[in-house]
């Protein structure tokens, strides 16, 4: 593996810096937890499935920086690249997408730096998901550093999808067959039409729940 920190920058700035990604997505984590859990507690219901966080791994970084044509070192990985530290929420509704990136973007102390949203407008692999960049201050003993963090919003299909397509197109180092590509473009619009189906369902279930508990009430 190629060394991803420069012998004239050092371990401890690498350190140093895989620290204050760590920070950063612990910062994350916990405001999508406190989100969630104050969701349910208003509206008793739980937008989120699950969470995953991860950093990128060196060789992942290395690899990204090359395929920018960037030298390897810590400032252009800092510079360039928005998803070392990433946070992936998965929900059960499309709905539930737009409700948690909005309430996210309300946090004071979190900027939003950009937003991607690939389930109104996929990608041409047929991608699906809603990507946030955002920073956040991570307070250390003698500085104060903003720090970037992706945060990736998909329902439970869409991430089924999306893991498939990534193990895929890896066996293949990105050159999948056209008819590969052209079946799994074929999936997502079964993804989509799946999406739309159960959140119609829900929506019916709240309505018929609603009802029958304003029948019971009249009685």
């Amino acid at each position: 593996m190629e060394h991803i920190v420069p012998m004239d920058e050092g371990i401890e700035s690498w350190n140093t810096t895989i620290f204050l990604y760590n920070s950063a997505l612990k910062e994350v984590k916990t405001k999508v937890e406190i989100l969630n859990d104050e969701f349910q507690q208003v509206h008793q219901y739980n937008p989120i499935e699950y969470v995953k966080a991860r950093i990128k791994t060196p060789e992942s970084i290395v690899k990204k920086l090359k395929r920018y044509g960037k030298e390897t070192s810590i400032e252009n990985m800092i510079n360039y690249i928005n998803d070392i530290a990433g946070i992936r929420i998965v929900c059960s509704f499309t709905s539930d997408i737009y409700k948690l990136a909005e309430m996210i973007g309300k946090q004071k102390d979190l900027t939003v730096v950009s937003v991607k949203d690939y389930i109104k407008n996929p990608k041409e692999s047929g991608y699906k998901s809603y990507h946030m960049l955002v920073t956040i201050p991570i307070f250390m003993s003698d500085r104060t550093v903003n720090t970037k963090v992706e945060i990736q919003i998909r329902t439970m299909a869409m991430d089924f999808w999306a893991s498939l397509e990534h193990k895929i197109y890896y066996k293949f180092e990105g050159n999948a067959p056209d008819y590969i590509s052209r079946d799994l473009r074929e999936c997502s619009e079964i993804v989509s039409m799946l999406d739309a189906k159960m959140l119609q369902l829900n929506e019916a279930i709240l309505e018929a729940k609603a009802a029958q508990e304003e029948n019971t009430g009249a009685i």
